[in-house]
């Protein structure tokens, strides 16, 4: 299944994908996926909201949080409907077998017109925030990306990014270290931020084996809207 089409819209959320078992949205940047300390409400709530009044639903809803994305990013959030799906989704993200790739608009033009980037992250937990090093360095994790440059923009360069590894901000970081970094993205070196907050860092597309049908599901999010994304299409 292939599909670039929202099937429900809300003032709070864009369902991209449902059936029983998973339900997929397309996160807006600014929202968090799971509660924090920030104490404001988390799009796993959101979604609980959405399938109690969807389905009429009593009492507490089920909802299994498979993955993240960092707060000013925006894109395709998984979530699991049922016990049942959730243990074999984290597995599927665990051993790699979901294909995510995302696309970021940067300033400066890399180096090269596609690459394979091969970096080692280490997180520094107080600043919230990895360094990317090109030889290994104590507690660092390997980390390897693949880019493309799919356009060129007036005043900026769309990539599209496919993971091998899922570190901590690895896009983030490894743009910054070849000196890309993400449009709004001051934390990693970018010169100023968006006015809402943002970075323009987008979980575009998701494919995996739907974990009880065993349909292969392909979902793309449409970024948000504004005159540098709008520029993209």
């Amino acid at each position: 299944m292939n599909s670039d089409k929202i099937i429900s819209t809300s003032r709070n959320l864009q369902v991209l994908y449902e059936d029983n078992h998973v339900i997929i949205v397309n996160k807006r940047p600014g929202d968090i996926v799971q509660g924090d300390k920030t104490g404001d409400v988390p799009l796993s709530e959101v979604v609980k909201e959405y399938i109690k009044e969807k389905y009429n639903k009593p009492g507490n809803v089920y909802l299994g949080v498979v993955h993240r994305l960092d707060r000013p990013t925006s894109g395709i959030v998984l979530f699991a409907k049922t016990s049942k799906a959730l243990p074999r989704l984290n597995k599927l993200f665990k051993e790699k077998d979901a294909n995510k790739t995302y696309w970021a608009i940067v300033k400066n033009a890399p180096p090269k017109q596609q690459d394979s980037l091969v970096h080692y992250l280490k997180r520094n937990t107080k600043q919230n925030k990895s360094v990317a090093h090109t030889r290994e360095v104590p507690e660092s994790k390997r980390a390897i990306l693949h880019y493309i440059i799919l356009k060129k923009l007036d005043n900026y360069y769309l990539l599209e990014i496919d993971l091998e590894t899922g570190r901590h901000h690895q896009i983030r970081s490894q743009l910054s270290a070849i000196g890309c970094p993400i449009k709004g993205d001051l934390k990693y070196g970018f010169d100023r931020s968006n006015k809402d907050a943002s970075i323009h860092l987008h979980a575009r597309k998701l494919s995996f084996v739907h974990p009880v049908s065993k349909e292969e599901i392909e979902v793309l999010a449409p970024p948000p809207v504004d005159p540098v994304w709008d520029a993209c299409k």
